[in-house]
């Protein structure tokens, strides 16, 4: 008569749980976000100087500063008082055309002269912080560092 092994009642089967496939789809998913994530040029990476990197002996440059006003609605104004010509109006657009080409004009203008230009902005306190930075993307476009925010006249 064959023997028989008896189990002991008290001994457990303890469940395993097999994570070896779990940890290579975490990995999966993982370089998937990884290559599908598009990284974004931040603004802050744009390369400008502003006012507060200049010391007092620093010279100004020899050129008038462009002025370009921000309002309260997003309309973009470039020039001073009577002189101001109203560029951009419509604050959904975000790449400001006409600004752009204001700029690349007066950026020209003083590149031949050769001084550096240099940026006056004022922003009204009601204007949208997105509107700001569209101006500086637009600046940035146009390889001009020196920028320097006031609140004169407004």
């Amino acid at each position: 008569m064959p023997h028989r092994h008896r189990q002991n009642a008290f001994e457990s089967d303890d469940p395993e749980l097999e994570i070896s496939s779990l940890i290579d789809v975490c990995f999966l998913l993982l370089i998937f976000f990884l290559v599908t994530t598009t990284i974004q040029k931040r603004e802050t990476d744009l390369g400008l100087r502003l006012p507060g990197k200049y010391s007092a002996t620093d010279n100004q440059p020899p050129i008038d500063p462009m002025s370009i006003r921000i309002d309260a609605a997003g309309a973009v104004f470039s020039g001073i008082a009577s002189r101001e010509i109203l560029l951009d109006t419509d604050a959904n657009v975000r790449d400001l055309p006409l600004l752009r080409q204001h700029v690349e004009t007066y950026a020209g203008a003083a590149r031949a002269s050769g001084t550096s230009p240099m940026v006056q902005i004022t922003a009204d306190d009601a204007a949208s912080e997105q509107r700001v930075v569209d101006v500086l993307n637009a600046l940035a476009g146009e390889q001009i560092a020196d920028i320097a925010f006031t609140d004169l006249g407004m």
